[in-house]
């Protein structure tokens, strides 16, 4: 597998880009080659500084960067000899099996829908988060911020992607699919919620249990958790800030530990024909080293694909 990294991407790159592919290298197999996409004199430079030869990577110059702030659409169109660009050009073409950055996240998602496409029937792919249950185990929350503005029906196809994603990359058998609501019973919240509801209720699709409120998102009752990505950002966000000021207050907790953002890297951009992993702008090392790795998972478990096939049996259920 050619696992792609943006090396330019990310609040602390290239620094951290590099030391991160450089502990990657540790982890994967000897059949396994990362690529990296970013200035070959910057490159080379970080990669000496950490001692390690270049020849250990694949390197792909790319002198033109997009920065955190500009427009995606814009940037990607006007530098396409950045490294975001170079990269989906190389996953497009088949020269690299995953991609992955931690920058612009908005160019990210463009530059997914103009390369690779968006798999046939989905409406708008969408991104999610791996939240830490109390319990030890793990839940899926999503849409966190790709699609503000979700339709019904958009998320009803937030509840495959996040069964499969569930499934297939985290191993729980029949995962439980909830709508993030204020109450448990069907006639509340507002119309979106309501609507989704009805369209979800008798799914064959994915395993609807009903509504979870906000105080149910890390207790054990379910696996994956929809909202429209409006409310899944402020949710992630909140999380975000309380971790951070549990770990300045000197908290010292498993749990909390288990909140780390540097844990589980990224997110994989659900609903697109191939493996996308959207990193945190302020990722470490660490976090780095964890997107890739992640990217390979999501890659080895053919993920794309069987997506391909449930919307394929979720057009027939309409028809």
């Amino acid at each position: 597998m050619k696992i792609g990294l943006d090396v330019m991407g990310g609040d602390f790159a290239p620094k951290a880009t590099i030391k991160g592919a450089c502990l990657a290298l540790n982890e994967i197999s000897s059949s396994d080659r990362i690529v990296l996409f970013g200035p070959a004199d910057v490159v080379r430079e970080e990669l000496g500084l950490c001692g390690i030869d270049p020849s250990q990577f694949i390197l792909v110059d790319s002198p033109e960067v997009i920065g955190m702030g500009e427009h995606p659409t814009k940037a990607i169109v006007q530098k396409p000899k950045s490294s975001i660009s170079l990269g989906f050009q190389y996953l497009k073409s088949g020269e690299i099996d995953s991609f992955s950055s931690a920058g612009n996240s908005g160019a990210m998602v463009v530059g997914s829908m103009y390369s690779v496409n968006t798999i046939q029937g989905i409406i708008r792919p969408c991104t999610s988060v791996v939240v830490p249950k109390e319990n030890g185990s793990v839940g899926i929350l999503l849409d966190v911020g790709t699609i503000t503005d979700a339709k019904p029906d958009v998320m009803y196809q937030f509840g495959i992607l996040g069964s499969l994603y569930a499934e297939h990359v985290y191993k729980l058998t029949n995962p439980r699919v909830a709508l993030l609501n204020l109450g448990a019973e069907e006639e509340k919240g507002n119309l979106l919620c309501q609507s989704s509801f009805a369209m979800m209720k008798d799914s064959k699709d994915f395993n609807f249990i009903g509504n979870v409120e906000g105080r149910d998102i890390i207790k054990d009752k379910a696996d994956v958790i929809v909202c429209d990505g409006y409310t899944g950002n402020v949710v992630l966000k909140l999380m975000e800030s309380f971790y951070r000021l549990l770990v300045k207050r000197g908290v010292k907790n498993e749990y909390i530990d288990r909140m780390n953002y540097e844990n589980f890297g990224g997110t994989p951009l659900l609903g697109i024909n191939s493996t996308v992993i959207v990193g945190h702008g302020i990722s470490n090392d660490i976090a780095i080293k964890n997107m890739l790795l992640l990217s390979k998972d999501v890659h080895d478990a053919g993920l794309s694909k069987k997506i391909q096939k449930a919307l394929q049996k979720f057009s027939l259920n309409k028809e």
